[in-house]
């Protein structure tokens, strides 16, 4: 493992706001699975970031919203030290992260206990559509924590990722808010527009117009 790979891995075990979960852990019962309020010291509403990767939207999005708790995560903990890093060493009180896989989500929080979601830049999965995060299998696994009504929105550089998940929303009838195949060309002026994480601007310098659109569920 490179050194710096590994010093950041250590320097993660010291965060206070960031947890690292074992498929085995989550089994067992996690401990802040309908204790965030707790955690966080208050009831404000719970947003997550699915594939935070670096965490540039937790960051950005508790910033602006103090009003607001935000909760990261993904598996990829050399990449999410640098949010959390940044969070801590800035003492932002209304943000969290979590290094486990996506697919164990039940097993993080309670029922009614998360009021929506960002799903920014996810593996588009070309090859696994039931492995996409809007997959009808995910959707119902988010639907176990999230209140009713509860707002997901989804960036993404692949049209095919994109497509697929209009095609889910219409099928389930849910209820489309908005939808754009280019973000940076639309009339859009809002949260989605706060910041840009690393893929995006990589996508972005090579000329690939970012998908945008947010749904209720």
């Amino acid at each position: 493992m490179p050194k710096k790979k590994h010093a950041r891995f250590a320097e993660n075990a010291t965060f206070p706001h960031l947890f690292q979960l074992s498929f085995n852990d989550i089994q067992q019962g996690f401990d802040m699975k309908g204790n965030w309020a707790e955690f966080f010291g208050n009831n404000k509403p719970i947003i997550l970031e699915l594939g935070c990767g670096k965490g540039e939207y937790i960051v950005a999005l508790s910033s602006q919203y103090p009003e607001k708790n935000f909760i990261g995560i993904d598996i990829k903990g050399a990449r999410m030290w640098r949010g959390a890093k940044t969070t801590f060493e800035n003492d932002v009180k209304n943000a969290a992260f979590i290094r486990t896989r996506i697919d164990q989500i039940e097993g993080l929080f309670a029922e009614n206990e998360v009021e929506g979601i960002w799903i920014t830049f996810p593996d588009p999965q070309p090859a696994k559509e039931r492995k996409r995060l809007t997959s009808p299998m995910f959707l119902n696994r988010y639907r176990k924590f999230l209140k009713p009504g509860s707002i997901i929105h989804l960036k993404t550089d692949s049209t095919d990722f994109f497509n697929f998940t209009l095609s889910v929303i219409r099928d389930q009838e849910l209820e489309l808010l908005f939808h754009t195949f280019d973000l940076y060309n639309s009339d859009l002026h809002d949260d989605v527009m706060l910041t840009q994480t690393h893929y995006e601007k990589i996508f972005l310098h090579k000329g690939v117009p970012i998908k945008y659109l947010r749904f209720k569920i």
